[in-house]
C-alpha cells in the first residue's frame, strides 16, 4: 500500500504546473510571436502541455526517481509536445515556421527540465544538510534480508529516508509483528519494509490490514525467487482483474519503430566509416599470422529463440571446440593479432551486419553460443526471459562488469537480473548511456576482455 507522496510534493506539484505554464506564456510571446492578448492560444498550449505531462507522468517524481528517468519522460514530453505546437499553431494561423515551432518546444522543455533539476538536486542536499524531507522508516524481517536495505538506507541519505528501527521476524517468542506496529503508531512512523521471505501469509495479510486501517505505507521487500516483474500491471476483461506479471517496454510498436530506426542509422555509420576500410586491413593482417576465413560465424540464439548467423573477426586459430567452449583468459587457441582484437572489443564489430540485418540490436541481452543456452537454460531460473527482445552488441550486464567468460554461477545469475531490468525499463537515453559506457570501458580497458 502507498499513501503519501512526500511532505512538500503537496507544494511542489501546484508550483511546477505554475512555473511551466509561466514558461510556456513567455516562450509563446518572444519565439513565436503569439499575442497574450489573444488569452485562448496560450490556454490550449497550456492544456495540450499539461494533458501530455499528465500521461506520461512527467510530474511523477519521486526520492527514488533516477535522473535518467526524468531525462526519458522529458524527451517524449519535448517531442509530444512540439508535434502538438505544430498543431495548433497551423489550426490558429496561416503563417508559421517549422524553426520557430523547434525553437519554442526546445526552450520550453529545456528550461522546464532546468527548473525540475534543480529542484530534484535541491531536495537531496536539502536532506543531506537540514535533515528535511525525511522519511521515518523501520525494517522488519531477518537480519540477512533486511541488511541491503538498511546498508542502501545508511549509505543515502540524500535519498531522505531515516531508519528508526529493526525488528528480527524470526524470534516469534516476542511476536514482533505486533512489536513493529505498536512502535510504528507510537513514533509516528511513515513506512515500513517487510521482508516476504520471513513471513507467512497470514503474517503479510495481518500487516496489510495493519498499514491500510493506520494509513501507513507498507513495502515489501522480496527474495529473487519472489521478483515477479518491476512493473507488472492489471488488466481487466469484463470485470474479471488479470495480472500481466511482465511488460516488455520493446513490445510497444513506436518503442520497436525508435529502436529500430536507430539501430539501422548507428549500425550504417560503423559500417560505412569504419568496416569499408577496417575489414580489408584486418584480411591481410588475420591471414598472415594463422590460415582460415576472416570472418568466425557461430550459431547463437536471438529474438523469440530463433538462431541465427553472429559474426566476429576470427580471433582464434581453427579448432573443434570453437563452438561448445567459451574462450579463457590466456587460452591458447587465441592468436597474437586476436588477443589485441578481443581486448580493444574490435572483433564485435561485424556484429553491426547483424544489427543492419535486423538479427541483433546495438544494445540489448548478449546472445550466448547455441550449446551454452540450452545449458543455462536448465540451470538458471528466468533466463530465457532474455530473449524475448534482439540480442544486442552490447548491453547493461557488460557496463556492470558481467562481460566475457561466466566464471562462477553468480555471473550469469546478475547477467540475467541486469537484462531483465533493461528489457522493463529500456528507453532511448539508456540505449544511450550504455553505448558512452562501453566505448569509455573499451578505451580504459577491460579486466575480462580477453
Amino acid at each position: 500500500m502507498k499513501t503519501k507522496t512526500g511532505r512538500y510534493s503537496g507544494y511542489i506539484r501546484p508550483f511546477s504546473y505554475i512555473l511551466d505554464s509561466g514558461i510556456i506564456l513567455i516562450a509563446l510571446y518572444y519565439s513565436i510571436g503569439v499575442s497574450l492578448v489573444s488569452w485562448y492560444i496560450p490556454l490550449e498550449f497550456i492544456i495540450i502541455w499539461l494533458l501530455i505531462a499528465s500521461t506520461l507522468g512527467f510530474y511523477e517524481v519521486y526520492r527514488y526517481t533516477k535522473v535518467i528517468a526524468i531525462l526519458n519522460c522529458s524527451l517524449k514530453q519535448w517531442m509530444i509536445f512540439a508535434g502538438f505546437s505544430l498543431m495548433l499553431i497551423f489550426l490558429n494561423s496561416a503563417s508559421f515556421s517549422f524553426r520557430n515551432i523547434f525553437f519554442f518546444s526546445t526552450i520550453v522543455i529545456s528550461t522546464v527540465l532546468i527548473f525540475k533539476l534543480a529542484i530534484y538536486f535541491f531536495l537531496q542536499k536539502y536532506r543531506i544538510f537540514f535533515g528535511g524531507n525525511f522519511r521515518r522508516v523501520v525494517l522488519l524481517g531477518s537480519p540477512k534480508s533486511i541488511a541491503p536495505l538498511q546498508l542502501f538506507f545508511s549509505e543515502n541519505p540524500d535519498y531522505g529516508y531515516v531508519l528508526e528501527k529493526k525488528f528480527d521476524a524470526t524470534i516469534f517468542q516476542k511476536n514482533p509483528i505486533k512489536e513493529c506496529c505498536d512502535f510504528v503508531l507510537e513514533n509516528k512512523i511513515d513506512e515500513m519494509y517487510c521482508a516476504m521471505d520471513d513471513l507467512t501469509q497470514k503474517q503479510i495479510s495481518d500487516l496489510v490490514y495493519f498499514a491500510d486501517n493506520n494509513l501507513k505505507t507498507l513495502k515489501f521487500i522480496p527474495n529473487e525467487s519472489q521478483i515477479l516483474s518491476r512493473n507488472f500491471t492489471f488488466d481487466y476483461y469484463d470485470y474479471i482483474p488479470v495480472l500481466s506479471l511482465r511488460t516488455i517496454v520493446l513490445d510497444d510498436s513506436l518503442n520497436k519503430s525508435v529502436k529500430r530506426i536507430f539501430d539501422l542509422l548507428f549500425s550504417a555509420l560503423v559500417i560505412i566509416g569504419i568496416l569499408t576500410w577496417l575489414t580489408p586491413i584486418l584480411a591481410i593482417i588475420i591471414k598472415l599470422e594463422s590460415k582460415g576465413p576472416l570472418f568466425f560465424i557461430q550459431r547463437r540464439n536471438g529474438l523469440n529463440y530463433q538462431e541465427f548467423n553472429c559474426y566476429k573477426f576470427r580471433s582464434m586459430n581453427l579448432n573443434s571446440e570453437a563452438h561448445l567452449e567459451q574462450v579463457s583468459k590466456n587460452d591458447p587457441r587465441i592468436t597474437r593479432v586476436g588477443r589485441f582484437l578481443r581486448k580493444t572489443s574490435i572483433d564485435e564489430l561485424p556484429q553491426f551486419i547483424n544489427v543492419f540485418l535486423g538479427q541483433m540490436s546495438v544494445v540489448g541481452p548478449r546472445p550466448h553460443m547455441v550449446s551454452h543456452t540450452e545449458m543455462y537454460a536448465q540451470r538458471v531460473n528466468k533466463f530465457m526471459v532474455r530473449h524475448f527482445v534482439k540480442p544486442g552488441i552490447t548491453g547493461l550486464a557488460q557496463t556492470k562488469g558481467y562481460r566475457g567468460e561466466v566464471e562462477k554461477e553468480a555471473d550469469i545469475i546478475n547477467r540475467v537480473k541486469y537484462d531483465i531490468f533493461y528489457m522493463e525499463n529500456w528507453s532511448i537515453l539508456l540505449d544511450l548511456k550504455i553505448i558512452v559506457i562501453t566505448i569509455f570501458n573499451t578505451l580504459k580497458g577491460e579486466e575480462k576482455a580477453y
